[in-house]
């Protein structure tokens, strides 16, 4: 009984810690540190290392197989085609998108804007969709990247604002981190998607897509150029 209770403790010790993680980034562009209960209806929660990675082996790839120079990923073009992918639908949509990242790292390296202090946490931009606010949270020694990610995931669809959330894990033991922790939502009203290279498992009360297809286009990679 008393290991059961020292486990709930922990688990809410935990999702308090992830919770005030992302009220902390969010809090220069949409003022949820003052006011928590603030959640835009569409959340965007990427690792941020795991896309720099796949956007340079793509661009090895692609570079050798069109035989031309393949410029750095279009961050914001990239965010685009994850909301689109993710239902975001053109108009006046308000969209969180927060980078989880290694401590150690700096800057993405195949992106541009590509400084994650500088140039991508706290800013925000504007396009046919909408408004997008960046966040980039540097994760400690405290959690691993795969359980902050799938606790994020779980907090922001569990928020009765939200009602998009778009996941992009790491590797197969992060998407089984967060497909566990999506199980807990029950709200058949909420739409969220995982983001893989491949497709994942059958089952999970979430959509699937393929990530490569949207860092193509942040690449200005062409569906012509490849067939």
């Amino acid at each position: 009984m008393g290991d059961e209770i020292s486990k709930k403790i922990a688990n809410l010790t935990f999702a308090n810690f992830v919770l005030k993680a992302i009220y902390a980034n969010f809090a220069t562009m949409n003022n949820v540190f003052d006011n928590p209960a603030k959640w835009s209806e569409n959340v965007i929660i990427a690792d941020a290392d795991f896309i720099d990675k796949v956007a340079f082996d793509l661009t090895v790839n692609f570079e050798r197989m069109l035989m031309r120079r393949i410029p750095k990923a279009d961050l914001a073009r990239w965010i685009d085609c994850v909301a689109l992918d993710g239902g975001v639908r053109e108009g006046k949509n308000e969209v969180q998108v927060v980078l989880i990242h290694d401590k150690k790292t700096e800057r993405l390296d195949n992106f541009t804007p590509s400084g994650i202090k500088t140039e991508i946490n706290g800013m925000a931009f504007n396009d046919h969709l909408g408004e997008f606010s960046m966040s980039a949270y540097p994760v400690e020694e405290l959690v691993s990247k795969a359980d902050f990610i799938a606790e994020a995931a779980m907090i922001a669809s569990s928020q009765k604002e939200v009602k998009r959330v778009m996941v992009v894990p790491d590797d197969e033991e992060a998407y089984a981190k967060v497909r566990h922790a999506l199980r807990r939502i029950d709200d058949e009203g909420k739409r969220i998607t995982l983001f893989a290279m491949q497709p994942i498992m059958e089952g999970g009360n979430f959509r699937q897509e393929i990530l490569g297809y949207s860092l193509m286009s942040a690449l200005g990679i062409k569906g012509e150029e490849i067939k």
